[in-house]
């Protein structure tokens, strides 16, 4: 990767502009951020870091998540091993309430504060929606008041309602990639359609999570058209995937994104959003290694989830706990708005 004289420059204009004034970079600037070569990489994880400490602090949320209903699903998102158009291993199947009690239960136990249900759906319907109600008051019964937030695909304006009524506090809906690759990922449903969902999240009160993977076929400049975007829905959360490369998916023999390529993305993601919180997610145990985890979240990042992903083996709860409290970096608590 080749940097031409004059854009180094972008480092002291994101100086100025996003860690002394709180404002991101434009698609512009964030592309600027992405073509800068390794020998830069070090100052630009420091300056990113700067801004997560400057606008954000130094506490880092994390999050245990669970699947609901897992396998059989009807899109075809072409990462995905839960889609039911693709042969790949996994199956159908679904947790029952005390299985997601105690889920909750050992997720709270690791120190995490959020707990996330999810479901492999394109929108759910009444009867996953029944289970979600009685799982939440299950947990609640139990003693817990771990913060529960929920992902189950596509929503209705009525759902969104009931939602909130159940005492939802955040929604993860992911754009997953820049709206002009998106139909090259996905065929079955539309970005505009997600975006939608989005919008009803945030107009209902609930808080939005919102990110995707990097790693799927997109150019450079699609991914600076991406942070943009998720700059522009200004989510209360970011989700930082990078690809698996899943059997029996259409991206099964794509290759991991590069270690530093990824580091450098989450830094241009930190400057085009300098107040969300910035999660490391499904992928970073492949891309990063232990070390580069530790990069990352001395890079931008002020959040992650903790244990296994879905369908995918993360590292555990403990070594992630363990290297926060080597970095110094104390756990946020849990909300007082539940």
């Amino acid at each position: 990767m080749t940097t031409a004289p004059e854009t180094v420059d972008i480092l002291a204009v994101a100086r100025d502009q996003v860690l002394e004034r709180g404002v991101g970079l434009s698609e512009e600037q964030i592309l600027e951020v992405l073509r800068l070569d390794d020998d830069h990489l070090t100052d630009l994880l420091a300056l990113a870091h700067e801004v997560r400490m400057r606008w954000c602090g130094p506490e880092v949320e994390v999050e245990g998540i669970i699947s609901l209903k897992t396998g059989g699903c009807p899109e075809d998102c072409h990462f995905c091993s839960q889609s039911g158009r693709f042969p790949t291993p996994v199956r159908s199947a679904w947790l029952d309430i005390p299985g997601l009690v105690k889920a909750a239960r050992q997720t709270a136990e690791t120190g995490a504060t959020e707990f996330c249900i999810v479901a492999a759906v394109r929108g759910p319907d009444k009867r996953l929606l029944s289970q979600v109600r009685e799982g939440i008051k299950a947990i609640r019964e139990d003693g817990n008041d771990i913060q529960i937030a929920c992902s189950l695909g596509m929503l209705t304006q009525e759902q969104v309602d009931e939602l909130v009524e159940m005492g939802v506090h955040r929604y993860n809906h992911n754009l997953e990639t820049a709206r002009s690759h998106f139909a090259n990922v996905v065929t079955t449903h539309t970005w505009e359609e997600r975006w939608e969902t989005l919008r009803m999240i945030r107009e209902a009160g609930m808080e939005v999570c919102c990110g995707g993977i990097i790693g799927m076929g997109e150019s450079i400049e699609q991914r600076a058209e991406f942070a943009a975007q998720l700059a522009e829905l200004n989510p209360d959360e970011c989700t930082m995937n990078f690809l698996i490369p899943q059997p029996g998916t259409p991206y099964e023999g794509y290759e991991v994104v590069e270690g530093k390529d990824a580091l450098r993305t989450v830094a241009a993601f930190r400057l085009a959003m300098p107040r969300p919180l910035l999660r490391f997610s499904g992928g970073r145990e492949l891309t990063f290694g232990d070390l580069g985890t530790k990069q990352g979240m001395l890079g931008g990042i002020n959040a992650i989830i903790v244990g296994n992903y879905l369908t995918n083996l993360g590292r555990p709860a403990t070594a992630d706990l363990e290297m926060l409290e080597e970095l110094k970096m104390p756990v946020k608590a849990i909300s007082d708005v539940l």
